[in-house]
């Protein structure tokens, strides 16, 4: 039993993970990265916080502005973080911690005698020239964020319209995170992205443009893993196709890339492919969020189309003659995708 009441935490290993956590902050980017683990352990979507923060009362919680903070985009107001923090539901006695890094960055980030910028929810971003790989002067610095190796279809996943935050976390070499079981989470890149799903008796049906020159096309699929064992047929005009096989769920890296290779016979020299998605169990439903598919040319796997799925992105729905039955779900999902990348893509 433990010694200590319900939510609190031993002092001791608060204090440890202080010293090499937040203590350690010194930069925008260091203060980034601990929030960006904070919210990957609160294993929620910036929808709910929103909603907590107003139940609250006090300082809201818009998820845009939400989204701004966790990509590094602007940097925060003390109060804004600290609504982020009560939200993912840090408890009160860490607060102070916080708060002591946050002003920290602050002074590091204003120039002698520069006002606060009065925009309400951010604190002035400081003025430095741009280098030539960033986009402005809000941009934060790139270190450890990107790696210079992707493969092309990740990189089109990473670069998709679905996309509102995407934060490389592999190049940290501290603050590793908790799953509330005492064992260590590693951080791994965070996205948001919106989508949709579909239940019992219920199915989606978009088509993608291919090379009629291609020796084959695979199907890649992200999809929320912490819905367990979703299972659907896939035909291609008309003809069966494979399946998306069942997969067990993940409730701490929830982004996975599901691959389904399509037999040559119904692909090769056609331009055109209609797939359609059907359910047949799922411990929830079908969820889908973004469809790249990639075909062989001459030996070689090359994207020929993607197909970015939710409601934020009904014009490329429209463009791919994208329709759901039995829709159950529609929203925006923010989750991590394994600290590996080889971890990303599953059969």
């Amino acid at each position: 039993m433990s010694d200590y009441p319900e939510g609190d935490e031993d002092p001791r290993i608060v204090r440890q993970a202080s010293r090499s956590g937040l203590d350690a902050v010194t930069c925008h980017e260091d203060l980034v990265r601990l929030l960006a683990e904070q919210f990957a352990r609160a294993d929620t979507s910036l929808r709910e916080l929103q909603l907590r923060a107003d139940k609250a009362g006090g300082t809201r919680l818009p998820r845009a502005t939400c989204a701004d903070m966790l990509a590094g985009r602007r940097f925060p107001k003390k109060a804004l973080m600290v609504a982020f923090l009560r939200a993912c539901r840090v408890p009160e006695h860490q607060l102070p911690a916080w708060e002591r890094a946050w002003e920290r960055v602050r002074v590091a980030r204003m120039p002698a005698g520069t006002e606060p910028d009065p925009t309400p929810g951010y604190a002035a971003p400081a003025t430095r020239t741009a280098g030539p790989s960033e986009a402005g002067p809000t941009s934060v610095p790139r270190r450890g964020w990107r790696q210079a190796a992707v493969s092309a279809a990740l990189a089109a996943l990473a670069t998709a319209g679905g996309l509102s935050v995407i934060i490389d976390q592999r190049g940290a070499s501290q603050g590793i995170a908790s799953d509330g079981s005492g064992s260590p989470v590693s951080p791994g890149r965070i996205v948001s992205d919106d989508g949709r799903a579909f239940s019992a008796g219920g199915s989606s049906r978009f088509t993608a443009t291919v090379d009629p020159a291609n020796s084959g096309v695979r199907l890649i699929r992200r999809l929320d893993a912490g819905v367990a064992r979703q299972y659907a047929t896939i035909t291609v005009n008309g003809d069966p196709a494979g399946t998306w096989r069942q997969l067990p769920g993940d409730s701490t890296y929830k982004w996975r890339e599901q691959i389904v290779e399509i037999p040559r016979t119904l692909t090769a020299g056609r331009r055109s492919l209609t797939i359609v998605n059907t359910f047949v169990s799922s411990s929830l439903g079908f969820n889908e969020f973004l469809y790249v598919i990639e075909q062989k040319i001459n030996g070689a796997w090359a994207i020929a189309d993607t197909v970015d799925i939710g409601p934020d992105h009904t014009a490329s729905e429209a463009a791919h003659d994208y329709h759901i039955v039995a829709q159950g779900w529609a929203d925006t999902q923010t989750f991590t995708y394994p600290p590996r990348e080889e971890d990303w893509r599953v059969e």
